[in-house]
């Protein structure tokens, strides 16, 4: 019982070594990560949490990034009918004294035309482009796949635009 009460406590300690974060300014970016898409998939989705602890908003107005022939800030939405749509938006808003989550079925980063297959646990590059903030250089882990294809998830391997 102890070996197994010493594993799961070993398990608990070792998971702040798989997040990550990044300061720039007032702004915080909590582990930007890309769950891994299958080996033929053309595009990824990417996400994060990003905290304002300022008194101004600031917007995320882009993102770039050498993985992808693409790189833009996308929000999914369901409707009324439950049918789910993808569209890219200009900006996100992260209001002062807030936080912000990119995540499956809400905004989150398109990298469209994936120029290599990205593999669990590797890095990769990348800047966000803020309104004030202006340009933060992060990396994207590389994360376990998660539910590509699942209810309520978008499947982001075989987007191709």
């Amino acid at each position: 019982m102890k070996r197994i009460l010493a594993l799961v406590a070993s398990l608990f300690l070792t998971v702040p070594a798989f997040a990550h974060d990044f300061t720039a300014g007032n702004l915080r970016i909590i582990h930007p990560h890309i769950p891994q898409p299958f080996a033929s998939a053309k595009a990824a989705g990417g996400f994060m949490a990003i905290v304002n602890n300022g008194t101004e908003p600031d917007r995320l107005i882009g993102v770039e990034s050498d993985i992808a022939m693409k790189s833009d800030v996308h929000e999914s939405k369901v409707d009324a009918n439950g049918v789910g749509t993808m569209e890219h938006v200009d900006f996100i808003e992260i209001p002062p004294g807030g936080t912000v989550s990119l995540e499956h079925g809400g905004y989150h980063i398109m990298f469209m035309g994936l120029k290599g297959t990205l593999t669990e646990g590797e890095t990769h590059k990348g800047v966000l482009i803020f309104e004030r903030a202006g340009r933060v250089e992060i990396d994207f882990s590389i994360d376990p796949p998660t539910g590509q294809g699942s209810t309520g998830q978008m499947d982001h391997s075989t987007m191709d635009h």
